[in-house]
């Protein structure tokens, strides 16, 4: 190759070294709309929207409507920052509400959502997903922000 095709020729180019924000949602519920679905269909709304890990969760919290609508309204907010909605193969129960081992939370995909996130995820980037929940009865809130980072293999 000479030194004019050198040139000439295009570098790869290199990653970013710092997060790029691929996706972002937000949702609110009013906690008392989440009190009435229980109250009207029980376990067969529970069965549908959540996992079992947030249902074992929930159940366990004395204010349990609260727990549900927060979870809730991380998965609205996570199927926007998806950029899909509940559409194109993306469910409830394929976004869950985890803690990571400090009791940050997060959000575990799988099935569609996971699929989905690996769609808008650029080559040689790696995923992450930061998550706020908060609540002031009788409003809950959620904020997903989904990042590309670059996959350095560790």
């Amino acid at each position: 190759m000479s030194e004019d095709d050198a040139q000439r020729s295009p570098a790869a180019p290199a990653l970013p070294m710092y997060p790029m924000i691929i996706g972002l949602g937000s949702d609110l519920i009013d906690i008392t709309r989440i009190e009435r679905t229980l109250a009207r269909f029980g376990d067969k709304f529970v069965q549908r929207c959540f996992t079992e890990t947030e249902r074992v969760k929930s159940d366990r919290r004395a204010n349990r409507a609260d727990s549900y609508a927060k979870r809730y309204a991380a998965k609205e907010a996570c199927s926007k920052a998806l950029g899909t909605g509940f559409r194109k193969g993306v469910f409830w129960r394929d976004m869950g509400v985890v803690n990571l081992p400090s009791g940050k939370p997060t959000m575990a995909l799988t099935n569609g959502a996971a699929a989905r996130l690996a769609e808008i995820t650029p080559p040689g980037m790696k995923p992450l997903i930061e998550l706020s929940l908060t609540d002031e009865p009788p409003i809950a809130q959620a904020i997903v922000i989904i990042s590309a980072i670059p996959d350095l293999g560790d």
